[in-house]
């Protein structure tokens, strides 16, 4: 697979559109209101629309291919929805003309397959509570064959493209093909390679966890900072923009200790596979906790893995041992 492969371009056209209508949503509704699913997480219009675009745009170019996403339609087919579906369904139309409101719940509904031998993997809005801010929020994607992820893309239309402006030109992409490196891709197409940080000194380390104090555990990671005498603070950022900004050399590591609240808690495909290759394949390394590669084959759930660290690989041991004494 390469940059002219049919997966690569098929996955950029999806990325790039369901980019530009969540944007355009934002634009033009503000702050998008948010449903409560059963498990109490938010999701907005922009998730649904999202989704049926990469969905439709996946399923016309490889019909055979398995999709596991995050959501489904069932609660915009609820009598009381019905406007969220047309709202839903008209933004959809702009990039898809034609599209039904029965066109889009089909093709929301195309994701809700099961981890196979191939499958893409997608959080159509990864960082909901990031988007409803006005902050930062990807598109995720992902191509997994075997257990093992061969493309990932992330699209985050409010990250700042140059690192050292960061009030500067913002709306980038992420692209790492397995075995053919990172890049960073503007709007306007142009490609920079990737490469994580050379830092090799702990007490030169930088971390960026998430927003959301529910998401890690905020404490842990305070606890790990001191122990490997970090002294910047935290960049606190919501969605796999953290993978971005690692394989970019931007911040050293990304650290996702399981909550307090919640230490059962497993992560899922979709929040993790497209990151972890492009950190990967910008030099860097992406372990859980424990030190174990994730698990993308077993199911949904990353049922083997406990926690996630993303590095420049060159403190990776280093940080994984302070996670023993500290955790």
């Amino acid at each position: 697979m390469d940059e002219h492969s049919p997966e690569v371009l098929t996955a950029l056209q999806a990325v790039r559109m369901a980019s530009e209508l969540c944007q355009r949503m934002r634009r033009n509704i503000g702050p998008s209101p948010s449903i409560l699913k059963p498990d109490r997480s938010p999701v907005t219009i922009a998730d649904f629309g999202s989704q049926a675009i990469l969905c439709k745009v996946l399923k016309e170019k490889f019909p055979q291919d398995t999709i596991v996403a995050e959501e489904d339609s069932e609660e915009l087919r609820k009598p009381d929805r019905s406007r969220v579906l047309e709202q839903v369904t008209s933004y959809v139309a702009q990039f898809l003309p034609g599209s039904s409101q029965r066109d889009v719940c089909s093709w929301i509904d195309s994701g809700s397959g099961s981890v196979a031998e191939r499958y893409w993997a997608m959080d159509p809005v990864d960082g909901t509570l990031g988007f409803l801010r006005n902050d930062q929020y990807a598109i995720a994607l992902a191509l997994i064959e075997n257990g093992i992820v061969k493309l990932g893309l992330l699209g985050c239309p409010n990250l700042y493209v140059d690192p050292k402006q960061a009030d500067g030109e913002k709306g980038c992409f992420f692209l790492a093909i397995r075995g053919k490196g990172s890049v960073q891709i503007n709007h306007a197409g142009a490609r920079t390679p990737l490469a994580v940080s050379k830092v090799g000194d702990s007490r030169e380390a930088s971390l960026t966890e998430s927003v959301e104090s529910d998401h890690g555990d905020p404490l842990a990671h305070r606890r790990l900072a001191r122990s490997l005498e970090i002294s910047r603070p935290s960049l606190k950022m919501d969605s796999q923009a953290k993978y971005g900004i690692v394989a970019r050399g931007e911040v050293t590591f990304y650290l996702r200790v399981p909550s307090g609240s919640a230490p059962a808690y497993k992560e899922k495909v979709w929040d993790h596979a497209p990151g972890m290759i492009i950190v990967e394949e910008a030099g860097g390394k992406v372990t859980d906790m424990l030190g174990r590669p994730l698990d993308f084959s077993s199911g949904i759930k990353m049922e083997k893995n406990h926690g996630i660290v993303a590095s420049n690989g060159f403190l990776h041991d280093v940080i994984l041992r302070a996670l023993k004494t500290t955790s």
